[in-house]
C-alpha cells in the first residue's frame, strides 16, 4: 500500500504511544491475534503518527506456535509491563493446557496492579481461570460457550461478538477482534480514523458489542421458515430438559405430524434425531473441554443414564464418551460440524 494522505484523519500527536501487549499462548489463533494488531499498524500508517506500539509476550520468552504451526518469536517472557499498557490473551486450541500456573500468577499480578486485560478468542478462559472475570460480563468463541458455563458460573457469558466491562475486555475470536479494536482507535482518537481504518482493511461493516456471534437459525440451516426455525431455537434452548416432540409442535401452533413433515422435507430426518444430534453436539463440547465426569455430561444434555448416553453417542461418533477425552481428531460427521478457529 502506497502511504495515505495526511488530511481529515490526522490527529494531534500524542506524547506517547498507547503500548498493547500481546500474551501469545500455545496453538493461539493467528486469525484473531492479527484482527486485534493489524489495526493498530494501520491506525498508525492513517494517522501519520505513532499512536500505538505493541510487544510481543510468552511463556519462557522465546518463541509460540499459533494453530496453524507458524512460529512467532517473543519480545519478552512474563516480564512485568507498565500500568498504562493493555494485555491481551491471545488463546486458541488446547487452552486449559496453554492456562499454566505461571501464567495464570501473571495475570493476576498485573491485575492488582490496574493493568487493563482482555482476552482473545478462548483468552477468556484464561482470564476467568485467573478469577479476572468473576462478576464482569464477557464473551468467548460461541463452540466454548458450554462448558464455559459450566466452569465459570461467577461470569455473566454473553454472546456478544466483544464485551468491554470496565478494565476487562474480551472477544469471541474471529474477525470479532477488529470490531473490538476499531471501538477502540474511534474512543481514543475519534470515529474518523477509525472508519478510514475499517476501509483500509477492507471492513465495510463495523459491528459493534450489541452484536452476536452465530449466524441466523435460517442462514445456519439454508431454510427460512418461521415455525422450523422457532423450533430449533426451542430445542436449543432446553438441552439439559428435552421438550417432546408433542410440546414442540403445540408451542408453534402445529400436530405433531406436520413437525415430522417439516422436518423430513427441510432438514431429511425426524425431529427426534435432530434433536439428539444437538444434544450429542453439547456433549462432545463438554467432553472435549471440560473435566466433567461423564455422568455429569450426560446430566447435562438430558440424557437419564450414562449407558443410553454411551449408546447413543457411540451410534452417533462411533466411539464412547470415555475414548472420546483421549483423543485429538477432527470431529465426526454430522449437523453442524464445529471446527475451532
Amino acid at each position: 500500500m502506497s502511504a495515505l494522505p495526511r488530511k481529515a484523519t490526522q490527529v494531534e500527536k500524542a506524547d506517547a504511544p498507547r503500548r498493547f501487549v500481546f500474551l501469545l499462548l500455545d496453538k493461539f489463533t493467528m486469525m484473531s491475534f492479527a484482527g486485534a494488531l493489524e489495526p493498530l499498524r494501520v491506525a498508525n500508517r492513517a494517522s501519520g503518527e505513532a499512536l500505538y506500539s505493541w510487544a510481543l509476550a510468552g511463556e519462557g520468552g522465546l518463541e509460540v506456535r499459533c494453530s496453524n504451526g507458524a512460529a512467532f518469536k517473543l519480545d519478552m517472557g512474563l516480564d512485568e509491563i507498565e500500568r498504562e499498557d493493555v494485555l491481551l490473551v491471545c488463546g486458541g486450541l488446547d487452552i486449559q493446557r496453554s492456562t499454566t500456573k505461571n501464567v495464570l500468577n501473571w495475570l493476576r499480578r498485573e491485575a492488582r496492579r490496574g493493568v487493563v486485560i482482555g482476552g482473545i478468542c478462548t483468552g477468556s478462559y484464561t482470564m476467568a481461570k485467573a478469577g479476572l472475570l468473576d462478576g464482569k460480563k464477557a464473551t468467548i468463541h460461541w463452540e466454548n460457550q458450554d462448558s464455559f458455563l459450566e466452569e465459570f458460573e461467577n461470569v455473566k457469558l454473553t454472546r456478544s461478538i466483544f464485551v468491554m466491562d470496565g478494565n476487562r475486555w474480551s472477544t469471541a475470536g474471529g474477525t470479532s477482534p477488529i470490531d473490538l479494536m476499531l471501538k477502540v482507535v474511534a474512543t481514543d482518537h475519534g470515529e474518523n480514523l477509525a472508519n478510514t481504518v475499517a476501509d483500509q482493511l477492507i471492513y465495510s461493516s463495523i459491528r459493534t458489542d450489541q452484536d452476536t456471534q452465530r449466524l441466523s437459525i435460517p442462514t445456519r440451516i439454508g431454510v427460512r421458515h418461521p415455525k422450523l426455525s422457532q423450533v430449533i431455537q426451542m430445542m436449543e434452548n432446553a438441552i439439559e430438559d428435552p421438550m417432546s416432540p408433542a410440546d414442540l409442535a403445540e408451542d408453534v401452533g402445529m400436530s405433531t405430524r406436520q413437525l415430522e413433515r417439516l422436518f423430513r422435507r427441510y432438514l431429511n430426518r425426524s425431529p427426534k434425531r435432530y434433536y439428539m444430534e444437538l444434544r450429542l453436539q453439547k456433549a462432545r463440547n463438554l467432553l472435549m473441554q471440560t473435566d466433567m465426569s461423564v455422568i455429569n455430561v450426560a446430566l447435562a444434555c438430558g440424557f437419564a443414564s450414562p449407558s443410553h448416553f454411551s449408546k447413543c453417542y457411540r451410534s452417533h461418533y462411533n466411539t464412547t464418551p470415555y475414548r472420546e477425552r483421549g483423543t485429538q481428531g477432527m470431529p465426526s460427521p454430522g449437523i453442524g460440524v464445529r471446527l475451532s478457529i
